[in-house]
C-alpha cells in the first residue's frame, strides 16, 4: 500500500542530517506495517497528479498557520476534497489535522490560551495516550459530518474522525525526544514562553505511546483501502 505523504512544512536544519525530513519521521513511525511512501513537497508547490497516485494520503506538520496567505494552501484544501470525493484515507497530524478541518468547513485559530508544548495525556476513541504536543493553533469550530475523538486539557478539538475515511489528531507521534529536544533548544527560544519550555524540557524522558498510534493510524490506513 502506498501512502503519499504531503509535506507542508519542513523540519529544522538542526534536525534534518539527524532525523531527516518530516516524510522519513512518518516513515520511521509506520515502519513495519507494510507501507511504502512518496512524499511530495506542497509547500514547495509540489503536489501529485491527483488523489489516486496513492492508496492513502498523510498531511504533516508545519510551522505555517493554515489561515496564513500561501500559494499552496488553495490547492492543498482542494486536494483534501478530491481525496475525500475519492473516498481514499487521509490522515493528518498537527497542521494536517487543521487543514483537513479547515478545507471541509471548520475553522482554525492561533488559541488564545496560548502554546502547548511536550508531552501530554491526551484521550482518544476512549483510550488515553501520551504524546508530545507542539503547537499554537487550534480548531475551534468542527466541520459538518465529523466527530471529536480526541481530547486534552486546553484542547477541546485533538482529534477528529470523518466516517472511516479521514482521521487526524492534533499531537505528533512522530516526534520522539530527540526532536523535542532540538525544537526546545533552538525553535522555541523567543517563541514559547520560558516557563512552558522549561515544562516541556522537564518531560523529555516521558515514556511516549507514539508505537500504539502508529499502529491506530496503519490500521485506519489498512481498513480505509479495503473499502475503498
Amino acid at each position: 500500500m502506498k501512502i503519499g505523504i504531503l509535506k507542508t512544512g519542513h523540519a529544522p536544519d538542526i534536525v534534518l542530517g539527524e532525523l531527516g525530513d518530516y516524510d522519513a519521521m512518518f516513515a520511521r513511525l509506520l515502519e513495519g506495517h507494510g507501507f511504502e511512501f512518496e512524499p511530495y513537497d506542497v509547500v514547495d508547490e509540489d503536489f501529485p497528479d491527483g488523489p489516486n497516485a496513492a492508496d492513502g494520503w498523510l498531511i504533516t506538520g508545519s510551522r505555517h498557520g493554515v489561515y496564513e496567505d500561501h500559494p499552496w494552501l488553495p490547492p492543498l484544501e482542494q486536494l483534501i476534497r478530491d481525496i475525500r470525493d475519492a473516498g481514499l484515507p487521509l490522515v493528518g497530524v498537527c497542521f494536517g489535522h487543521q487543514v483537513i478541518a479547515q478545507a471541509l468547513g471548520g475553522k482554525v485559530v492561533k488559541h488564545p490560551d496560548g502554546w502547548r508544548v511536550g508531552a501530554t495525556r491526551y484521550e482518544i476513541d476512549g483510550r488515553p495516550y501520551m504524546l508530545n504536543a507542539w503547537h499554537q493553533d487550534q480548531v475551534i469550530a468542527v466541520p459538518a459530518g465529523a466527530e471529536v475523538a480526541g481530547r486534552a486539557e486546553g484542547c477541546d478539538v485533538a482529534a477528529l474522525r470523518y466516517g472511516d475515511r479521514i482521521f487526524s489528531v492534533q499531537p505528533h507521534p512522530e516526534f520522539d525526544a530527540t526532536m523535542m529536544d532540538r525544537l526546545i533548544e533552538h525553535r522555541a527560544v523567543g517563541v514559547v514562553p520560558d516557563p512552558l519550555r522549561d515544562h516541556a524540557r522537564a518531560l523529555l524522558d516521558t515514556p511516549t505511546d507514539s508505537a500504539a498510534m502508529a499502529g491506530t493510524i496503519a490500521a485506519f490506513f489498512k481498513k480505509g483501502a479495503s473499502h475503498g
